[in-house]
Protein backbone atom coordinates (compact mmCIF):
# COMPACT_ATOMS: atom_id res chain seq x y z
CA UNK A 1 0.00 0.00 0.00
CA UNK A 2 2.87 2.36 0.86
CA UNK A 3 4.62 1.57 -2.45
CA UNK A 4 1.44 2.28 -4.42
CA UNK A 5 1.02 5.58 -2.58
CA UNK A 6 4.65 6.46 -3.24
CA UNK A 7 4.31 5.75 -6.96
CA UNK A 8 1.15 7.85 -7.12
CA UNK A 9 2.96 10.76 -5.47
CA UNK A 10 5.84 10.45 -7.95
CA UNK A 11 3.44 10.49 -10.90
CA UNK A 12 1.63 13.47 -9.39
CA UNK A 13 4.94 15.31 -9.04
CA UNK A 14 5.52 15.04 -12.78
CA UNK A 15 2.14 16.39 -13.89
CA UNK A 16 3.26 20.03 -14.16
CA UNK A 17 6.62 19.35 -15.91
CA UNK A 18 4.87 17.09 -18.44
CA UNK A 19 2.18 19.74 -18.97
CA UNK A 20 4.94 22.32 -19.53
CA UNK A 21 6.47 20.08 -22.21
CA UNK A 22 3.04 19.80 -23.85
CA UNK A 23 2.74 23.60 -23.66
CA UNK A 24 6.11 23.91 -25.40
CA UNK A 25 4.78 21.66 -28.15
CA UNK A 26 1.78 23.96 -28.54
CA UNK A 27 4.06 27.01 -28.86
CA UNK A 28 5.90 25.29 -31.71
CA UNK A 29 2.58 24.49 -33.38
CA UNK A 30 1.38 28.07 -32.82
CA UNK A 31 4.59 29.51 -34.32
CA UNK A 32 4.04 27.47 -37.48
CA UNK A 33 0.38 28.50 -37.79
CA UNK A 34 0.04 32.27 -37.08
CA UNK A 35 -3.40 32.45 -38.71
CA UNK A 36 -4.68 29.73 -36.40
CA UNK A 37 -3.03 31.35 -33.38
CA UNK A 38 -4.62 34.68 -34.30
CA UNK A 39 -8.13 33.18 -34.43
CA UNK A 40 -8.13 30.71 -31.54
CA UNK A 41 -5.91 32.52 -29.05
CA UNK A 42 -5.33 36.22 -29.83
CA UNK A 43 -8.95 36.86 -30.83
CA UNK A 44 -10.51 33.96 -28.94
CA UNK A 45 -8.99 33.05 -25.59
CA UNK A 46 -6.83 36.09 -24.81
CA UNK A 47 -9.53 38.82 -24.82
CA UNK A 48 -11.42 36.84 -22.16
CA UNK A 49 -8.23 36.30 -20.13
CA UNK A 50 -7.36 40.01 -20.36
CA UNK A 51 -10.84 41.06 -19.28
CA UNK A 52 -10.91 38.78 -16.24
CA UNK A 53 -7.28 39.16 -15.10
CA UNK A 54 -7.13 42.95 -15.49
CA UNK A 55 -10.49 43.41 -13.75
CA UNK A 56 -9.20 41.49 -10.74
CA UNK A 57 -5.73 43.09 -10.55
CA UNK A 58 -7.14 46.61 -11.09
CA UNK A 59 -8.85 46.38 -7.69
CA UNK A 60 -5.43 46.22 -6.00
CA UNK A 61 -3.55 49.57 -6.07
CA UNK A 62 -0.10 47.97 -5.85
CA UNK A 63 1.52 46.03 -8.67
CA UNK A 64 0.53 42.39 -8.20
CA UNK A 65 3.11 41.35 -10.80
CA UNK A 66 5.87 43.07 -8.81
CA UNK A 67 4.73 41.28 -5.64
CA UNK A 68 4.67 38.00 -7.56
CA UNK A 69 8.25 38.46 -8.80
CA UNK A 70 9.41 39.43 -5.30
CA UNK A 71 7.82 36.26 -3.91
CA UNK A 72 9.63 34.17 -6.55
CA UNK A 73 12.97 35.76 -5.64
CA UNK A 74 12.33 35.12 -1.94
CA UNK A 75 11.86 31.44 -2.73
CA UNK A 76 15.62 31.16 -3.31
CA UNK A 77 16.86 32.10 0.21
CA UNK A 78 13.92 30.24 1.76
CA UNK A 79 14.86 27.08 -0.17
CA UNK A 80 18.51 27.43 0.85
CA UNK A 81 17.52 27.91 4.50
CA UNK A 82 15.32 24.80 4.43
CA UNK A 83 18.16 22.78 2.90
CA UNK A 84 20.67 24.02 5.49
CA UNK A 85 18.23 23.22 8.31
CA UNK A 86 17.56 19.84 6.67
CA UNK A 87 13.84 20.47 6.59
CA UNK A 88 13.79 19.25 2.99
CA UNK A 89 16.11 17.06 0.92
CA UNK A 90 17.93 18.11 -2.25
CA UNK A 91 15.58 15.85 -4.18
CA UNK A 92 12.51 17.59 -2.73
CA UNK A 93 14.05 21.01 -3.41
CA UNK A 94 14.76 20.03 -7.01
CA UNK A 95 11.24 18.72 -7.50
CA UNK A 96 9.72 21.88 -6.00
CA UNK A 97 11.92 24.14 -8.17
CA UNK A 98 11.00 22.18 -11.28
CA UNK A 99 7.30 22.47 -10.50
CA UNK A 100 7.54 26.22 -9.83
CA UNK A 101 9.33 26.77 -13.14
CA UNK A 102 6.83 24.58 -14.98
CA UNK A 103 3.89 26.46 -13.44
CA UNK A 104 5.37 29.82 -14.41
CA UNK A 105 6.06 28.64 -17.96
CA UNK A 106 2.53 27.33 -18.46
CA UNK A 107 0.91 30.40 -16.89
CA UNK A 108 3.00 32.81 -19.01
CA UNK A 109 1.89 31.31 -22.31
CA UNK A 110 -1.73 30.69 -21.37
CA UNK A 111 -2.17 34.18 -19.92
CA UNK A 112 -0.37 36.15 -22.67
CA UNK A 113 2.65 34.52 -24.28
CA UNK A 114 0.89 32.74 -27.16
CA UNK A 115 0.41 36.22 -28.68
CA UNK A 116 4.08 36.00 -29.74
CA UNK A 117 2.98 33.62 -32.48
CA UNK A 118 0.03 35.55 -33.90
CA UNK A 119 -0.09 37.27 -37.30
CA UNK A 120 2.22 40.24 -37.73
CA UNK A 121 0.93 43.81 -37.84
CA UNK A 122 0.90 44.04 -41.66
CA UNK A 123 -1.32 40.97 -41.90
CA UNK A 124 -3.60 41.99 -39.01
CA UNK A 125 -4.22 45.53 -40.23
CA UNK A 126 -3.98 44.71 -43.94
CA UNK A 127 -1.09 47.11 -44.53
CA UNK A 128 1.09 46.26 -47.52
CA UNK A 129 4.78 45.76 -46.77
CA UNK A 130 6.86 48.28 -48.72
CA UNK A 131 10.42 48.37 -50.03
CA UNK A 132 11.20 52.10 -49.78
CA UNK A 133 14.47 53.45 -51.15
CA UNK A 134 16.73 55.89 -49.34
CA UNK A 135 15.10 58.90 -50.95
CA UNK A 136 11.65 57.88 -49.71
CA UNK A 137 13.04 57.35 -46.21
CA UNK A 138 14.68 60.79 -46.24
CA UNK A 139 11.50 62.47 -47.50
CA UNK A 140 9.42 61.03 -44.66
CA UNK A 141 12.14 61.90 -42.13
CA UNK A 142 12.09 65.50 -43.34
CA UNK A 143 8.30 65.59 -43.01
CA UNK A 144 8.53 64.23 -39.47
CA UNK A 145 11.10 66.89 -38.57
CA UNK A 146 8.87 69.66 -39.93
CA UNK A 147 5.83 68.32 -38.10
CA UNK A 148 7.74 67.91 -34.84
CA UNK A 149 9.04 71.48 -35.08
CA UNK A 150 5.51 72.82 -35.71
CA UNK A 151 3.90 70.81 -32.92
CA UNK A 152 6.42 71.67 -30.23
CA UNK A 153 4.77 72.28 -26.86
CA UNK A 154 5.31 71.60 -23.18
CA UNK A 155 3.79 68.59 -21.44
CA UNK A 156 4.73 69.71 -17.94
CA UNK A 157 1.12 70.65 -17.10
CA UNK A 158 -0.38 67.48 -18.57
CA UNK A 159 -1.22 65.27 -15.59
CA UNK A 160 -0.74 61.51 -15.71
CA UNK A 161 -4.50 61.05 -15.24
CA UNK A 162 -5.30 63.33 -18.20
CA UNK A 163 -2.68 61.68 -20.39
CA UNK A 164 -4.09 58.25 -19.54
CA UNK A 165 -7.60 59.43 -20.38
CA UNK A 166 -6.46 60.84 -23.76
CA UNK A 167 -4.49 57.71 -24.68
CA UNK A 168 -7.37 55.43 -23.70
CA UNK A 169 -9.87 57.53 -25.67
CA UNK A 170 -7.63 57.35 -28.74
CA UNK A 171 -7.40 53.55 -28.40
CA UNK A 172 -11.19 53.40 -28.19
CA UNK A 173 -11.61 55.52 -31.32
CA UNK A 174 -9.03 53.54 -33.28
CA UNK A 175 -10.10 50.05 -32.15
CA UNK A 176 -11.76 49.26 -35.52
CA UNK A 177 -8.58 50.23 -37.38
CA UNK A 178 -6.30 48.33 -34.98
CA UNK A 179 -8.63 45.32 -35.20
CA UNK A 180 -9.39 44.63 -31.55
CA UNK A 181 -12.61 44.53 -29.56
CA UNK A 182 -12.66 47.46 -27.16
CA UNK A 183 -12.22 47.56 -24.19
CA UNK A 184 -10.52 44.14 -23.74
CA UNK A 185 -10.00 44.72 -20.02
CA UNK A 186 -8.67 47.56 -17.89
CA UNK A 187 -5.39 49.35 -18.46
CA UNK A 188 -4.81 51.65 -15.48
CA UNK A 189 -1.14 52.55 -15.12
CA UNK A 190 0.66 51.20 -12.07
CA UNK A 191 4.07 52.46 -10.98
CA UNK A 192 6.97 50.02 -10.92
CA UNK A 193 7.73 49.21 -7.27
CA UNK A 194 11.50 49.58 -7.66
CA UNK A 195 11.42 52.39 -10.22
CA UNK A 196 14.92 53.68 -9.49
CA UNK A 197 16.47 50.23 -9.94
CA UNK A 198 14.57 49.75 -13.21
CA UNK A 199 15.61 53.24 -14.35
CA UNK A 200 19.25 52.32 -13.71
CA UNK A 201 18.62 49.37 -16.04
CA UNK A 202 17.13 51.63 -18.70
CA UNK A 203 13.60 50.25 -18.27
CA UNK A 204 10.90 52.91 -18.63
CA UNK A 205 7.92 50.55 -18.36
CA UNK A 206 6.78 46.96 -18.60
CA UNK A 207 3.66 44.86 -19.02
CA UNK A 208 3.00 42.22 -16.38
CA UNK A 209 1.63 39.15 -18.21
CA UNK A 210 0.69 37.14 -15.12
CA UNK A 211 -1.81 39.67 -13.79
CA UNK A 212 -2.39 41.73 -16.96
CA UNK A 213 -0.96 44.96 -15.54
CA UNK A 214 0.46 48.05 -17.29
CA UNK A 215 3.47 49.63 -15.56
CA UNK A 216 5.27 52.94 -16.19
CA UNK A 217 8.44 53.90 -14.36
CA UNK A 218 8.04 56.78 -11.88
CA UNK A 219 11.23 58.30 -13.31
CA UNK A 220 9.72 58.84 -16.77
CA UNK A 221 9.58 62.51 -17.81
CA UNK A 222 6.16 64.08 -18.59
CA UNK A 223 7.20 64.50 -22.23
CA UNK A 224 7.77 60.72 -22.53
CA UNK A 225 4.87 59.51 -20.44
CA UNK A 226 1.99 59.38 -23.01
CA UNK A 227 3.92 57.32 -25.55
CA UNK A 228 5.44 54.93 -23.01
CA UNK A 229 1.98 54.46 -21.49
CA UNK A 230 0.50 53.81 -24.96
CA UNK A 231 3.32 51.31 -25.65
CA UNK A 232 2.58 49.29 -22.52
CA UNK A 233 -1.17 49.46 -23.20
CA UNK A 234 -0.46 47.93 -26.62
CA UNK A 235 1.13 44.94 -24.88
CA UNK A 236 -2.00 44.61 -22.74
CA UNK A 237 -4.01 44.44 -25.97
CA UNK A 238 -2.05 41.37 -27.02
CA UNK A 239 0.74 43.03 -29.01
CA UNK A 240 4.01 41.28 -28.14
CA UNK A 241 6.40 42.68 -30.74
CA UNK A 242 8.28 45.71 -29.41
CA UNK A 243 8.30 47.26 -32.89
CA UNK A 244 4.54 46.85 -33.14
CA UNK A 245 3.98 48.23 -29.63
CA UNK A 246 6.10 51.24 -30.65
CA UNK A 247 3.93 51.64 -33.75
CA UNK A 248 0.71 51.47 -31.72
CA UNK A 249 2.13 54.05 -29.30
CA UNK A 250 3.07 56.44 -32.11
CA UNK A 251 -0.18 55.83 -33.96
CA UNK A 252 -2.68 56.39 -31.13
CA UNK A 253 -0.81 59.47 -29.86
CA UNK A 254 -0.31 61.01 -33.31
CA UNK A 255 -4.01 60.55 -34.16
CA UNK A 256 -5.22 62.11 -30.90
CA UNK A 257 -6.89 65.53 -30.85
CA UNK A 258 -4.41 66.50 -28.14
CA UNK A 259 -1.48 68.64 -29.32
CA UNK A 260 0.55 67.36 -26.36
CA UNK A 261 0.08 63.74 -27.43
CA UNK A 262 0.84 64.64 -31.05
CA UNK A 263 4.12 66.24 -30.05
CA UNK A 264 5.08 63.36 -27.75
CA UNK A 265 4.42 60.94 -30.65
CA UNK A 266 6.43 63.08 -33.11
CA UNK A 267 9.39 63.32 -30.75
CA UNK A 268 9.28 59.59 -30.04
CA UNK A 269 9.16 58.38 -33.64
CA UNK A 270 11.56 61.03 -34.95
CA UNK A 271 14.22 59.71 -32.57
CA UNK A 272 13.92 56.26 -34.20
CA UNK A 273 14.13 57.72 -37.70
CA UNK A 274 17.15 59.84 -36.81
CA UNK A 275 18.90 56.85 -35.27
CA UNK A 276 18.44 54.95 -38.54
CA UNK A 277 19.53 57.99 -40.56
CA UNK A 278 22.70 58.53 -38.50
CA UNK A 279 25.06 56.50 -40.79
CA UNK A 280 23.85 58.39 -43.89
CA UNK A 281 25.81 61.31 -45.33
CA UNK A 282 22.58 63.34 -45.26
CA UNK A 283 22.34 63.10 -41.47
CA UNK A 284 24.05 66.45 -40.67
CA UNK A 285 21.60 68.21 -42.97
CA UNK A 286 18.65 66.52 -41.26
CA UNK A 287 19.96 67.39 -37.80
CA UNK A 288 20.38 71.01 -38.83
CA UNK A 289 16.65 71.26 -39.63
CA UNK A 290 15.58 70.30 -36.09
CA UNK A 291 14.50 73.35 -34.12
CA UNK A 292 16.47 74.38 -31.00
CA UNK A 293 13.41 73.68 -28.82
CA UNK A 294 13.09 70.11 -30.12
CA UNK A 295 16.84 69.57 -29.74
CA UNK A 296 16.56 70.74 -26.15
CA UNK A 297 13.86 68.14 -25.49
CA UNK A 298 15.97 65.38 -27.06
CA UNK A 299 18.95 66.42 -24.94
CA UNK A 300 16.85 66.67 -21.78
CA UNK A 301 15.53 63.14 -22.20
CA UNK A 302 18.99 61.78 -22.98
CA UNK A 303 20.61 63.57 -20.05
CA UNK A 304 17.86 62.43 -17.68
CA UNK A 305 18.38 58.73 -18.45
CA UNK A 306 22.17 58.98 -18.62
CA UNK A 307 22.20 60.38 -15.07
CA UNK A 308 20.06 57.49 -13.86
CA UNK A 309 21.86 54.78 -15.84
CA UNK A 310 24.03 52.14 -14.23
CA UNK A 311 26.12 50.70 -17.06
CA UNK A 312 26.41 47.17 -15.67
CA UNK A 313 22.71 46.93 -14.79
CA UNK A 314 21.75 48.36 -18.19
CA UNK A 315 23.94 45.86 -20.04
CA UNK A 316 22.63 42.98 -17.92
CA UNK A 317 19.00 44.01 -18.53
CA UNK A 318 19.66 44.31 -22.27
CA UNK A 319 21.26 40.85 -22.36
CA UNK A 320 18.34 39.27 -20.50
CA UNK A 321 15.74 41.06 -22.64
CA UNK A 322 17.58 40.09 -25.82
CA UNK A 323 17.65 36.43 -24.79
CA UNK A 324 13.99 36.55 -23.72
CA UNK A 325 12.86 37.99 -27.08
CA UNK A 326 14.91 35.53 -29.11
CA UNK A 327 13.57 32.63 -27.03
CA UNK A 328 10.09 33.73 -28.12
CA UNK A 329 11.20 33.69 -31.77
CA UNK A 330 11.74 37.45 -32.09
CA UNK A 331 14.85 36.99 -34.24
CA UNK A 332 15.96 40.62 -34.02
CA UNK A 333 16.04 40.50 -30.22
CA UNK A 334 16.28 43.98 -28.68
CA UNK A 335 16.83 45.40 -32.16
CA UNK A 336 13.12 44.70 -32.69
CA UNK A 337 12.34 48.06 -31.06
CA UNK A 338 13.80 49.93 -34.04
CA UNK A 339 11.64 47.91 -36.43
CA UNK A 340 8.98 50.57 -35.88
CA UNK A 341 10.62 52.65 -38.65
CA UNK A 342 9.69 50.03 -41.24
CA UNK A 343 6.13 49.82 -39.90
CA UNK A 344 5.65 53.60 -40.06
CA UNK A 345 7.00 53.59 -43.62
CA UNK A 346 4.65 50.74 -44.58
CA UNK A 347 1.73 52.61 -43.07
CA UNK A 348 2.64 55.94 -44.65
CA UNK A 349 3.20 54.51 -48.15
CA UNK A 350 0.12 52.28 -48.36
CA UNK A 351 -2.21 54.47 -50.45
CA UNK A 352 -5.02 51.91 -50.42
CA UNK A 353 -4.97 51.84 -46.63
CA UNK A 354 -4.91 55.63 -46.51
CA UNK A 355 -7.92 55.87 -48.81
CA UNK A 356 -9.97 53.61 -46.54
CA UNK A 357 -9.19 55.67 -43.43
CA UNK A 358 -8.62 59.31 -42.56
CA UNK A 359 -5.38 60.02 -40.77
CA UNK A 360 -3.16 62.97 -39.91
CA UNK A 361 -0.02 62.07 -41.81
CA UNK A 362 3.10 64.23 -41.88
CA UNK A 363 2.71 66.95 -44.49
Amino acid sequence: MTKLKSRAQIRKGWILPITAIACFGLTELAARNPNLTESWYSKGIYPFVAQVASSISSVIPLSVDDLFYIALLLCIPVMIALLVLRKISFRQAGKLTLNILATGYIAFYLLWGFNYYRQDLNARLNITAQQPDKQTFLELTNKLIDQTNRNHCSLENLSAEKADSLVEFSYKQLAPVLKFEYPMGKREDKSITFSHFFAQSGISGYFGPFFNEVHVNKKVLPIEYPVILAHEKAHQLGVTSEAEANFYAWFVCSQSDSKELNYAANLYILRHFLRQAYPLKEYPELAEKISPQVKDDFNRIRQHWMELRNEKLDQAASTVNNAYLKTNKVEAGIQDYSGVVKLVLDFSLDSAFQQSHSFMLPE
